[in-house]
């Protein structure tokens, strides 16, 4: 697996638009979210949202996780991060919609979705990786990765923990 390369060397968290920096078809995906609890490891959903992995990666290449809280921990249900102001109204600088892959669920923990307002198309920069089963978030908040490692990291993590960094690993597809 590489390492892809960061697009900056500092965070930067505004932009008009997501660039396009994955080839869904060509690569498999995976995050490696640094914590101040430890390393949880995202396989990326690339293929059931490819709209979605690419402005997450994007964001992840260019620093913008950097430094931000989990500012919103529920136990039991989800912990979430990615806004900048930590206040959980704060976004990119750009909105897009829903990716709903009809073969996923939110029924394990461990799930990493789109956090979002009422409007289906507001999805961002947040994110949530659920705690436990939550099949009420399925249909209505996009799935986009699985943790594949250090489901221990995410289930001890609180309000008062950061992002690291985000590194984004790629290989391959056979």
């Amino acid at each position: 697996m590489e390492t892809m390369d960061y697009l900056s060397d500092t965070p930067v968290r505004s932009f008009k638009k997501p660039e396009v920096v994955i080839d869904h078809k060509k690569y498999d995906y995976y995050a490696e979210i640094d914590t101040s609890k430890g390393k949880i490891v995202v396989d990326l959903l690339e293929e059931s949202a490819p709209n979605t992995v690419n402005s997450f990666v994007f964001l992840a290449l260019h620093h913008y996780f950097d430094g931000l809280k989990w500012h919103r921990v529920v136990p039991g249900f989800v912990a979430q991060t990615g806004d900048p102001t930590g206040t959980g109204a704060g976004g990119p600088g750009y909105q897009f919609g829903l990716e709903i892959d009809p073969n996923l669920s939110y029924d394990a923990a461990g799930w990493v979705g789109m956090a979002r307002t009422a409007d289906p198309n507001s999805n961002g920069s947040q994110f949530f990786i659920t705690l436990a089963p939550t099949p009420h978030l399925t249909g209505q908040y996009t799935i986009f990765g699985k943790v594949v490692a250090g489901m221990d990291v995410v289930q001890q993590l609180t309000q008062q923990d950061t992002i690291k960094t985000v590194k984004i690993l790629r290989k391959p597809k056979s």
